[in-house]
Parts: C-alpha cells; structure tokens; sequence
C-alpha cells in the first residue's frame, strides 16, 4: 500500500510567483476546463456550454475592430478625489490599486477604428477597472467620443460592462448619465447611427442612462442587464421573480432590447448593420477566416 502512494503520480500543482504559464480556465458555467488557445480561439466563449466569459477591454477592441484600424482616443482625463472620500480604504487607494491592475486612468477605453471597413468609434468599459463603475472620467470620455464621432461623420459603437455608478464619487458621478446622455444627442443631430452592445454585467446608473438609449441595444447571451440587482428587487417587492429574469433572452422576449447576438458574430453583424444604417457597403470577411459559429443561447 505504501509502495502504490509512493509510485501514484500526482498532478503538479502551479505555485504562488512561479514563471509557469496558465494554460486552463475553468468555464465559470459549465465548470469544464477549457485549454486557454481554445478558449482565446473562441473569443473567449466557452466551445463546450457557449458561455461568454468577461473580456478586458483590450481585448474586446480586438474582438470587434479590424487589425492595426484601432487610433486610441482616450487616456488623457485621469480622475480625482475630490470629495477625500474614505470607507475602509482611501478611495485614492482603490484606484491607484485598479490603474495598476488595468494600465488605464479608469473603467474606459475609447477610439476609432473600422469593422470590415466601415469606419466607426468605438467606446468600451472595461469590467476589470473597479466593477466597470461610472465616475466622472468615464462619463467625460463618452461624452468626447460621441462629440468626436458626430464631428468626423462616423457611427458609435459602445459596449458596455458595468455596475453602475460609482459611490465615491457621489452626485458627481450621478451628473455623468445627464452629460453622456446629452453628448449623444449630438449623433442624432447629425444622423449618424448609435449601437450599444450589454455585455454582462449592465446595471445601474449605466443601464438607465446612455446604454439603453441606443438606435439599435443588441445584448451578448446571458448578459445580466438592469438597474437594481434581482436579489435587491426581490427583497424589496417580497416576490419571486421569474425564471431567467433580467437576462438578455428575457429582456428581448419583453422588448427590452433588439436582438441577442453571439460574440463570435459581432463584427459580421455589426457591419451589416452599420452597412444598411450608413448605405455603405461593408469589406467581405477574409477567405481564410471560417466562418463562425452561429449564436446560440446558453441553457
């Protein structure tokens, strides 16, 4: 018996600082294990269940624009403390600790770029930046993305990816759904098109504001998109909600939003549509690219 657990081969185990790569994600859905190429082949979408998982926002630039298109526009607004504002920790603290971890000043990241030639601006939260909260930079460079948008002549893009509004920063930041609100106007005046992509999650003070305000609200599968929590909700009106509440698939079938589309089809369908809202027609997709999978809800 002691010979069989000396000879039992074990599975290494990763340790804390070690140079070697992580090469697995577990699907937060499916629990599977997924070899990461795979995963980054699918554009992080989980090949066994088609679970969406949470993209940086580098990466979703990538996802969406074409090769070497993307000319950054923010990243000059850094934000303040100007309330000295303190919890358990100086708010100073935690976004010093959330620039380390993102390398941006805060929870957006904007610019143009082109999606199978179309040209298109492009503005995406970034989740990972404190929960993707909106505070006063972020709802200033919305604001100048879409100013710039309707000056150049192109659509905007947005994709969003938040918990809402950002509490240290207090009214200020409850000022920004008024502002981004206002700054798109300025796209209707000159008839230019405004998508919005609702990744999850979307919530808040992001939710009721500039990302259901959209021409077109497409949403990725399984999205979590509202303004209070459902747990909040439910304590507060002491009901049970219905199945599948506030995501994606039960806000289209309540016409909450226009369509839920699979990651892997955004940048076609988002250049057929831009080809039809703009009457321009559209690059075709590269031969050697297979086309991808179609969009399926998660169960």
């Amino acid at each position: 018996m002691a010979l069989d657990r000396f000879f039992r081969r074990r599975r290494p185990q990763q340790q804390a600082g070690s140079d070697m790569p992580d090469l697995w994600t577990q699907c937060p859905a499916c629990k599977e294990s997924v070899y990461n190429r795979d995963l980054e082949a699918s554009l992080w979408v989980c090949p066994k269940c088609s679970h969406h998982l949470r993209l940086e926002a580098g990466r979703r630039v990538e996802v969406l624009l074409d090769e070497g298109s993307f000319v950054q526009l923010s990243g000059r607004v850094h934000p303040t403390d100007p309330l000295n504002f303190q919890d358990t920790e100086a708010y100073v603290d935690r976004l010093s600790r959330a620039q380390k971890k993102t390398g941006r000043p805060d929870a957006i990241l904007t610019g143009t770029g082109s999606i199978l030639g179309l040209p298109v601006t492009l503005a995406v939260m970034d989740f990972a930046f404190s929960g993707g909260s909106m505070g006063s930079v972020v709802g200033e460079e919305i604001s100048r993305a879409a100013e710039h948008a309707a000056e150049i002549g192109t659509p905007f893009v947005l994709v969003a990816a938040s918990g809402g509004a950002r509490m240290q920063e207090s009214a200020l930041s409850l000022m920004q759904m008024a502002k981004t609100t206002v700054a798109l106007e300025s796209l209707t005046a000159r008839g230019l098109p405004y998508v919005s992509i609702l990744t999850d999650p979307t919530t808040g003070g992001v939710t009721a504001s500039f990302a259901t305000i959209a021409d077109v609200i497409m949403a990725e599968p399984g999205a979590l998109i509202g303004f209070a929590g459902p747990r909040v909700i439910q304590q507060t009106i002491r009901q049970s909600l219905p199945e599948g509440f506030q995501r994606a698939e039960f806000l289209l079938e309540h016409g909450m939003i226009d369509d839920v589309v699979d990651r892997r089809n955004h940048r076609n369908f988002l250049a057929g549509l831009l080809g039809v809202l703009t009457r321009r027609a559209p690059d075709a997709p590269p031969a050697e690219q297979p086309a991808p999978p179609s969009a399926e809800a998660p169960a």
